[in-house]
């Protein structure tokens, strides 16, 4: 019985708890429904209209030596609490000269415009009425910060700073295409930019970082804003591009596209062995004697054309790969002209003499279209599908599939198609009723200078994020051999023959040895071929005997000469001739270094304290003394090691900003209320006024880089 009664007590107490709990989760649901709900409609309403998301900072696009291709720096806009408590006690009395000074330094409206747009915020209690029309700087913002009303601060004259950071290419308009554009940003991403074009849309992924979340908070009377989650700034992107050697071709493509009247251009360094491409300038018209970055013509469908006398090399190596021909084995060329079916052929130098009998290897030299036809037709004209095939298998046909967006896909007919007519085989042998873009032919070439092996051209090498890499690529084969041993050591002899002494002989130079080809092909409009245009190229390598760089040269529709060798050949020339010397000068001061040399110290930029350390920490470097307590460090070398100095920054007066990075060197003078102009590249090697000098707002400083 007792045993009865104890279970009996332990199920009622179970009971009342149980009971009471129910109760207890009743009434709490009731207090959240009815009870509080001012305070949760509080809460819904701060998260729905004080909520704000924070940009992250946009990560670097570097050159392969550091030198940054593209960055940001911070751009403001001012907007105006027009309900604060502050701004009503004062709006009368002063508004009318905010608007004037407004009006006087935008010069967007006039001032009663401005005031009669400001009033009806002003009846709206508007709560963060815009007055910047346009994104504004550093100095502008402290000179308008000043103006009535707003000089009150942000409880006395509701002002409220948004901070947008702002992309800007510190080496102007160098290889800008490639590096890219901006636009804005997907608002599911929260962004307010992202990558439109180039690098910066391929990579938009890793640059734009993620952004933070935040929200506006009224503390006694003062907007605050409050981070709940910290903006993740982007990583930064390093390329293989080399600033001097992007300099150098641009500077040529500019100056030949100029002197011929030219639509566009675009030319494409690569280094031989690894694919990695080192420049990239596409140039295209804006005006008379203008050119700009507008496309990139490289790799774009702007830049796929018919590649002409570039693809007779393809072609004869075709036939040199099948044993169907050789080098020495000749053709008759006649007068220049050829009637193969119901189509004539002419050579480009048709009527200016005649070349008769030659070799597979003058046909080639000496870029004779009747020579390659004759050839290709007495070779497949039976069997062009075993033609056409072998051109597929060297992999001319394929996309290369580059890290950037946009790329022409190449075009070639096949025995059976519609358009695939009696006559296609012999036109389509020297470069026509087919299309390719610069970089894909580029690649093929690149390919014989590389003894066969074909590499995909890529221009990134690493991702980083604050120092830390977060992704290395590396080279990619994509075909082991585009041709036998043989082939290939035949393709190169032609190569070097145009050059010595074919239709590229005005090229050769005496600084380097160029192994090429060649090209000019008639344009097709409306369904023919338009008279007077042109598209000359040139495509090769060097030092022919040892071949480490690549390069082709376009330039479309010259006015004047028209011939490869005489407009695309001299920028050639040019590019490899002074990259052959800087690449010369480096591997000799390399061979010159002493084995027993201590280890250098690593070239460290001064600059933002926390890179700095984060920096030294992944080179695994100590510094001497302690890290500075300033958001700025300087880097000071001597026998015993590095020691990080502090950057003061003191009002009108102008800081020490040699040997820092271009970003962070504007991002500090603009602060200091300096206008910034930069001139060369590299980190800061002098700046115009000097550390410690007295300066006014406003006033310009130079930097030189070096």
């Amino acid at each position: 019985m007792n045993s009865r009664n104890h279970i009996v007590t332990r199920f009622a107490l179970l009971y009342l708890l149980m009971l009471s709990l129910g109760v207890a989760i009743l009434v709490k649901v009731f207090a959240v429904q009815t009870i509080k709900t001012d305070r949760w409609e509080q809460i819904a309403d701060n998260l729905t209209n004080y909520t704000v998301s924070l940009d992250p900072n946009r990560g670097n696009i570097c050159a392969d030596d550091g030198n940054v291709l593209a960055t940001s720096v911070p751009g403001y806009y001012i907007r105006i609490d027009l309900a604060a408590p502050g701004v009503r006690k004062i709006y009368d009395a002063q508004s009318d000269s905010l608007a004037i000074k407004l009006a006087s330094f935008f010069r967007h409206l006039p001032a009663s415009e401005v005031k009669r747009r400001m009033d009806a915020a002003y009846r709206q209690r508007d709560r963060g009425y815009l007055l910047t029309p346009r994104k504004i700087d550093y100095n502008e913002l402290q000179v308008i910060k000043k103006f009535p009303v707003l000089r009150r601060g942000a409880f006395g004259g509701g002002r409220i700073i948004e901070q947008e950071n702002k992309r800007v290419l510190p080496l102007g308009k160098l290889a800008s295409r490639t590096v890219g554009t901006l636009n804005k940003g997907a608002a599911d991403q929260g962004t307010t930019i992202a990558g439109n074009t180039g690098i910066e849309q391929a990579f938009e992924e890793y640059l734009r970082g993620k952004s933070g979340v935040g929200y506006r908070q009224n503390l006694s009377g003062r907007w605050v804003n409050r981070i709940e989650i910290e903006p993740r700034d982007g990583m930064d992107i390093m390329t293989n591009l080399n600033v001097r050697y992007q300099d150098i071709t641009e500077s040529a493509l500019e100056r030949q596209l100029i002197a011929s009247h030219a639509e566009w251009g675009t030319a494409i360094l690569m280094e031989v062995k690894t694919g990695k491409i080192k420049a990239m300038a596409n140039l295209g018209r804006k005006s008379p004697g203008y050119y700009d970055e507008i496309y990139n013509y490289a790799l774009g469908d702007a830049g796929c054309y018919e590649p002409g006398s570039t693809f007779k090399l393809m072609s004869l190596m075709v036939a040199l790969e099948h044993g169907l021909v050789d080098t020495s084995q000749v053709f008759d060329t006649g007068n220049g002209s050829w009637k193969y079916r119901d189509r004539t052929i002419y050579d480009s130098d048709f009527g200016k003499g005649t070349h008769g009998p030659m070799s597979v290897k003058q046909i080639f030299e000496k870029s004779s279209n009747v020579g390659v036809a004759k050839i290709i037709t007495s070779c497949y004209d039976k069997d062009p599908q075993k033609f056409v095939d072998a051109i597929h298998d060297m992999g001319v046909t394929d996309p290369i599939d580059t890290e950037l967006t946009g790329e022409g896909i190449p075009f070639f007919k096949y025995p059976g198609d519609k358009d695939w007519w009696g006559t296609t085989l012999a036109w389509m042998s020297y470069g026509y009723e087919s299309k390719m873009t610069p970089l894909q032919i580029l690649t093929f070439y690149n390919a014989v200078a590389n003894d066969g092996k074909m590499v995909k051209p890529w221009i990134v090498r690493e991702i980083q994020d604050k120092g830390d890499v977060v992704e290395r690529m590396g080279p990619k084969t994509l075909k082991h051999a585009v041709a036998s041993r043989s082939t290939i050591k035949k393709a190169q002899k032609m190569l070097e023959g145009v050059c010595d002494h074919g239709t590229g002989k005005s090229i050769q130079s005496d600084i380097v040895r160029i192994a090429g080809k060649t090209g000019t092909a008639q344009i097709s409009s409306g369904g023919g071929y338009g008279k007077g245009l042109y598209l000359a190229s040139f495509v090769g390598y060097f030092p022919a005997e040892e071949p480490v760089y690549s390069m082709i040269v376009t330039v479309n529709r010259p006015q004047g000469a028209y011939y490869g060798g005489a407009v695309a050949g001299p920028v050639f020339r040019e590019v490899a001739e002074k990259v052959f010397a800087i690449h010369q000068k480096f591997n000799t001061l390399e061979e010159e270094e002493e084995e027993d040399a201590p280890e250098p110290l690593p070239d460290i930029k001064n600059g933002n304290t926390r890179d700095v350390v984060a920096v030294m920490r992944s080179l695994d470097v100590d510094f001497k003394g302690r890290k500075p307590r300033t958001p700025l460090a300087g880097i000071e070398k001597d026998t015993e090691g590095i020691a990080l100095k502090e950057i003061q920054i003191r009002e009108n007066q102008v800081p020490d900003v040699r040997g820092m990075g271009a970003r962070d060197a504007v991002f500090l003078l603009e602060k200091s209320g300096l206008q910034v102009r930069i001139s060369g590249i590299g980190k800061v090697k002098s700046q115009s006024l000097l550390p410690g000098y007295k300066h006014k707002k406003g006033q310009t400083i130079t930097l030189t880089m070096g």
